[in-house]
């Protein structure tokens, strides 16, 4: 399952009980990966919902505990997305919690948007030591790894990308220096927690909130190669296709990345899309693929897609409404689920 925000913590960033419900259900197919939702390192990486889950505080700790525990009596397995929203969050957020919106460099994503305040040396170094606490909260939590949050324009984008990024320091102006905050984060956490458990997600042609660099090829065939020492658990790509582009826009990606190291595709997938990429298409490489919406819809999605059986549509409306357990935790699993595994529970209907 691909991390998606759906905002079922409290205001304190703790994961409502619903959630243990909710990932309960989404590992009931043993053996499933969960990649659990974008998740704040620190108060200061917030600011873009007050009920999006922390990963800082002992409460928030001991509240994906309680999840963890539930995916691992099901004999799945799940990550955790370590997250920084810089110049992505929301001003009345922000203001709300007494922290600046952060970035780069000093560029709204739209004009007329929120000023961001670019970092400072010293910021940029403890928000590199934040990851890496991070990482090690989500193993004390019961996490079987991390998922550093380098996709969407977010903040570690908005420093890769020089549609935001226009530091003249050590941290920008040119392709290496583009790469730096990103490289220096992958090695902190993977010093505190292992390369085998850490994973990192890009989305090098996303242009959402302002990202879309001209010279995108260049940027991340460096940062991709410049991973490779490191030996991570696996290499996460979010597809174009969601934005209109072309799937083939990531070849050269896939082509740098390790063949023999471990390699997630993301958006764009059906049944039989998934199934050409893995036993066509990718057929000589580690490759995996997540699915997010299809995910939020069919708690059961991995058995229906073993036995081609229809999916539940998802719900839109119901992706982001905090605290809300309507089209979160009530979507059926398929009738054929039941006297086929040996899931806990199952959901009915409302």
């Amino acid at each position: 399952m691909a991390p998606m925000s759906r905002f079922r913590a409290d205001e304190f960033g703790v994961p409502l009980p619903m959630a243990t419900e909710y990932y309960s259900q989404r590992a009931a197919q043993e053996g499933t990966l969960l990649i659990a939702e974008a998740t704040y390192i620190s108060q200061a990486a917030s600011g873009r919902s007050v009920n999006a889950p922390g990963i800082f505080t002992r409460a928030q700790i001991a509240g994906w505990k309680n999840i963890t525990e539930a995916v691992h009596r099901k004999n799945s397995f799940i990550f955790l997305q370590l997250w920084a929203v810089g110049r992505a969050g929301r001003q009345e957020a922000a203001d709300a919690i007494g922290i600046d919106l952060i970035s780069s460099s000093e560029i709204p994503i739209n004009d007329g948007d929120a000023i961001p305040r670019a970092m400072t040396e010293v910021e940029i170094e403890a928000f590199i030591e934040a990851y890496g606490l991070a990482a090690r909260n989500a193993i004390e939590a019961g996490f079987d790894g991390v998922e550093v949050h380098a996709a969407n324009g977010y903040l570690i984008d908005q420093f890769l990308q020089d549609t935001c990024n226009q530091r003249t320091d050590k941290w920008g102006g040119s392709i290496i220096n583009r790469a730096r905050f990103c490289l220096r984060i992958v090695e902190e956490v993977v010093e505190q927690v292992g390369s085998d458990r850490t994973g990192l997600r890009l989305s090098p042609f996303s242009p959402y909130q302002g990202m879309g660099m001209e010279n995108t090829i260049p940027q991340f065939t460096h940062l991709i190669r410049s991973l490779q020492p490191y030996s991570l658990a696996y290499l996460h790509l979010a597809s174009p296709v969601i934005h209109g582009l072309s799937a083939n826009l990531l070849d050269f990606a896939i082509q740098e990345w390790d063949k023999d190291s471990p390699l997630i595709l993301n958006g764009g997938y059906g049944q039989k899309e998934a199934k050409d990429a893995l036993e066509v298409i990718h057929s000589n490489r580690k490759v995996a693929i997540s699915f997010g919406r299809h995910f939020s819809s069919n708690p059961d999605l991995p058995f229906r897609l073993q036995h081609e059986l229809d999916l539940t549509p998802p719900c839109p409306p119901s992706f982001y409404a905090a605290k809300k357990a309507h089209g979160y935790v009530n979507y059926p699993f398929h009738e054929k689920f039941s006297t086929t595994t040996t899931a806990d529970t199952l959901i009915e209907t409302v």
